[in-house]
């Protein structure tokens, strides 16, 4: 069984950490057979499972209901779940919807977007003994705001506010911080000036891990298919074979390659 702990255990060792999202209970049993280290039940099933244009709609009940899925098919994993949008808009908002989803549930680490915007509501959830997993980069329910989906930290001043951003995050109290799409330069940096794990999506292959859409991944999601992405079900015999390349993949440093980075 994985925690807090032995995650950062296998960040100093330089181990690899492997994490798919998955928002069912066969999907969930899948990956732990498979060893993924880390189970993210994303705010992304708004788009993948509900056929949403954005994660935006997704609501506190609906994460509940499929993170307790999740934990169901895999009871011994370790299970972040992420915070719908406006469910964390002040830290005592937060407090009351992190708490729900964690005792409703039973996940292990609740996720949520924005750096120094965030601080006091990541403080508010640690002090509480809430673990965080924190987001930096592109923030998918910010999108509306940002004008779409666009690699971040790509200039010096943004590359700098993202390294603050990160460590005044593990100042208050964030166990684990995701970085996606940032140049690998800048996801190196950020992984190496930290101690939490940094698990990386199009993040480059110098973070402490990767995360990504299962249903990318076995090319289940339709459309065009995430630069960062890869379709491990080709030349493969079942989706546990799928699932076990990836995560062979990663543990070997082979994923991402270049291709897949920024």
């Amino acid at each position: 069984m994985n925690t807090i702990g032995n995650l950062k255990n296998k960040k100093l060792a330089g181990e690899k950490l492997t994490c798919l999202t998955s928002y069912d209970a066969s999907f969930a049993q899948l990956l732990d057979e498979a060893g993924v280290e880390i189970i993210l039940v994303g705010d992304s099933l708004g788009m993948v499972v509900q056929g949403k244009e954005t994660t935006l709609p997704v609501t506190v009940d609906e994460m509940i209901y499929h993170a307790a899925a999740v934990k169901r098919g895999a009871p011994e994993a370790f299970i972040v779940v992420d915070m719908p949008f406006m469910s964390y808009k002040s830290p005592e908002d937060a407090l009351i919807n992190a708490g729900k989803l964690m005792k409703q549930s039973g996940v292990n680490m609740v996720k949520l977007e924005g750096g120094e915007n965030q601080l006091d509501t990541v403080k508010k959830l640690s002090d509480f003994g809430i673990p965080v997993c924190a987001h930096l980069g592109l923030l998918p329910q910010s999108v509306h705001k940002t004008s779409g989906y666009r690699v971040q930290g790509r200039e010096e001043d943004q590359a700098n506010k993202l390294c603050d951003e990160a460590l005044s995050l593990q100042a208050v109290g964030a166990d684990m911080l995701v970085l996606e799409c940032v140049p690998a330069a800048l996801a190196k940096r950020i992984s190496k000036s930290l101690e939490i794990p940094v698990i990386g999506i199009g993040a480059g292959v110098d973070c402490d891990g990767q995360v990504l859409v299962l249903y990318d991944i076995l090319a289940i999601s339709k459309g065009k298919r995430p630069k960062f992405s890869k379709d491990f079900l080709i030349g493969q015999n079942s989706i546990l074979d799928a699932l076990k390349s990836y995560v062979a993949a990663v543990k070997a440093a082979e994923f991402p390659a270049a291709e897949h980075s920024f």
